[in-house]
């Protein structure tokens, strides 16, 4: 069964993406930037909506009022797409920097492009995050913007050691904005990778900001510490719940670490 609403919900939620930019495309490069926002704001919501119903699986997200007003950094764990789509409809206008082949997709490149987002290439990164840099100061200079940056850079397993990078310390020192990190076990749902998608209850949370001003290695410290702690919490949770998720094997380690013994019935 879960292979067949796997299937069906991959089918629904690529028809809905297509659709959905075919539908809205005379209103979406029509009006306003801050209007047309609210076709891929509504497509999320919808997705979101497909998902649970098709696939059983519910996103709850907590911790909104830890959102500030005006521009900041909003800096997710990486593990699924699911976390790609699930946090911008929060945003009032979020900012993302990425490939910069994606704006060569038709409509969805022109989409990008609309929303005035980040590309950059992928050669040089010392080059590439001078660039963002710039480009971000820039664009943040005429809006008051959420930047959403993924710490670690790719998706990693749930459980998995943690591996963030120095380019958000890089943007959080040199933007002078607060940063509101993000911890979900979405992995566990919506693996990387896979096209399967199990039943149960996504959970995330938008963790307390943390202020500007600080050092280098302090800024990194309560980051990593925060957010890893966080997720932690979530991963217990999830696999401790009555339709735990299958684990995979960075999960179990990452249990056994934490001291936490899993009953028989949660699957591998």
């Amino acid at each position: 069964m879960t292979v067949i609403r796997s299937l069906t919900f991959n089918v629904a939620f690529y028809a809905n993406l297509i659709v959905q930019m075919i539908v809205w495309t005379p209103f979406y490069f029509l009006a306003p930037r801050h209007l047309a926002w609210f076709v891929p704001k509504f497509w999320s919501r919808t997705s979101l909506w497909l998902y649970n119903a098709i696939a059983g699986t519910r996103s709850e997200i907590a911790g909104v009022e830890n959102l500030p007003e005006g521009s900041f950094i909003l800096a997710p764990k990486h593990q699924s797409f699911w976390d790609t789509i699930a946090f911008f409809p929060y945003l009032r206008d979020p900012l993302y920097i990425l490939k910069r082949e994606l704006t060569w997709i038709p409509f969805f490149g022109w989409y990008i492009l609309k929303m005035r987002m980040i590309p950059v290439d992928r050669g040089s990164r010392s080059k590439a995050l001078k660039s963002v840099i710039r480009l971000t100061k820039a664009e943040l200079a005429r809006n008051p913007r959420q930047l959403i940056i993924y710490p670690e850079g790719t998706r990693r397993a749930p459980g998995d050691d943690p591996a963030y990078k120095w380019g958000i310390v890089e943007l959080y020192t040199e933007l002078g904005l607060p940063v509101v990190p993000v911890a979900h076990v979405a992995g566990l749902y919506w693996p990387r990778r896979k096209f399967l998608r199990y039943p149960g209850t996504i959970k995330a949370r938008f963790l307390e900001p943390i202020p500007t001003g600080l050092s280098k290695e302090e800024f990194m410290r309560r980051l990593v510490s925060a957010t890893e702690q966080a997720v932690d919490d979530l991963l217990v949770e999830a696999a401790s719940a009555p339709d735990a998720p299958p684990l995979p094997e960075t999960a179990r380690k990452r249990l056994e670490r934490l001291g936490v013994e899993l009953p028989s019935s949660v699957p591998a």
